[in-house]
């Protein structure tokens, strides 16, 4: 059978990680638990999903000459990510996401770095990647004119996209029109019926919604798929663990009930671990998980 192939379009970032049990108040300084570095950005996290469930990814991104750039690259080495189509940078440092932990949730705040640089002169350049990938997943921590010229020139090839509006900015009904799948979260899904007409697009739409699973449309027909009591650990990456699940599966050939199915799961094994890439399932423990639910 052969390996169904990924690609992945988008941010490298390390993440800054410090939990905390109290909040600051503007002004405010408190004292945190525990400080930790992790590999992230939504665009890696997405790729060590979907490499973790068995799909042959190829990673499209940046990063900057630097101590956190040299490693992210050898870590996603070492996930069997193709890093090829990763440019270094001596102008710009590597992307940063610092990361707040507290009752159970997570406030991020994320400094772009190399992945600004990450334009439709560099993507134009992997051309031949993009042809050959079974599907294409894109987030929205890159810059839009990337996104939309990436999108056009996947269309071109007759590459299924997946958009994961993520962290939201507003997009041109040019996106909306060529993306096979949008996966926002609640919030993102209201920003998104605020600024279009999606009525006539629903089925174009997984709809993650944390604790309570995710919603899809058949046939314009609403269908929730519930998800799974887990120990949480660290809620970050989890909406990673499911784009990154979801693309592995529909490029194997899943429909996309069966892929959201493993996608929630991945998901909720995210959460019982630290770290967003960290804490991605492999393919079997994501199979031995649904067994027991």
């Amino acid at each position: 059978m052969k390996q169904p192939v990924v690609t992945v379009v988008g941010s490298i970032n390390m993440d800054l990680t410090i939990s905390t049990n109290t909040i600051p108040a503007q002004g405010e300084t408190v004292l945190g638990n525990h400080f930790h570095t992790y590999p992230g950005g939504k665009g890696a996290n997405q790729a060590v999903a979907a490499s973790r469930l068995g799909a042959h990814v190829n990673m499209i991104g940046a990063v900057g000459n630097d101590v956190f750039g040299k490693g992210l690259l050898d870590h996603l080495h070492r996930e069997g990510i193709h890093t090829n189509g990763i440019r270094t940078f001596n102008h710009v440092g590597t992307g940063t996401a610092t990361i707040i932990l507290s009752d159970q949730d997570n406030r991020i705040i994320v400094a772009q770095g190399a992945n600004k640089e990450v334009t439709p002169e560099l993507v134009s350049e992997e051309e031949a990647i993009i042809a050959e990938s079974d599907i294409l997943l894109m987030q929205l921590e890159i810059p839009i004119e990337t996104v939309e010229y990436t999108l056009s020139m996947a269309n071109s090839h007759e590459i299924p996209v997946i958009i994961n509006p993520a962290p939201y900015q507003p997009m041109s009904e040019n996106i909306l029109l060529k993306a096979a799948y949008l996966t926002p979260n609640q919030l993102e899904w209201k920003q998104l019926s605020k600024h279009h007409n999606l009525e006539n697009r629903l089925d174009q739409f997984v709809i993650t919604q944390g604790r309570y699973g995710a919603v899809l449309y058949q046939k314009g027909e609403k269908r929730r798929l519930p998800a799974h009591l887990v120990s949480v650990e660290d809620t970050t990456g989890a909406g990673d663990a499911f784009n990154g699940a979801l693309a592995a599966q529909l490029a194997e050939g899943a429909d996309l009930e069966q892929a959201v199915t493993l996608a929630n799961a991945a998901a909720a094994l995210s959460i019982t671990k630290q770290g967003a890439q960290t804490g991605m399932p492999s393919r079997n423990e994501v199979e031995a998980f649904l067994k027991t639910q």
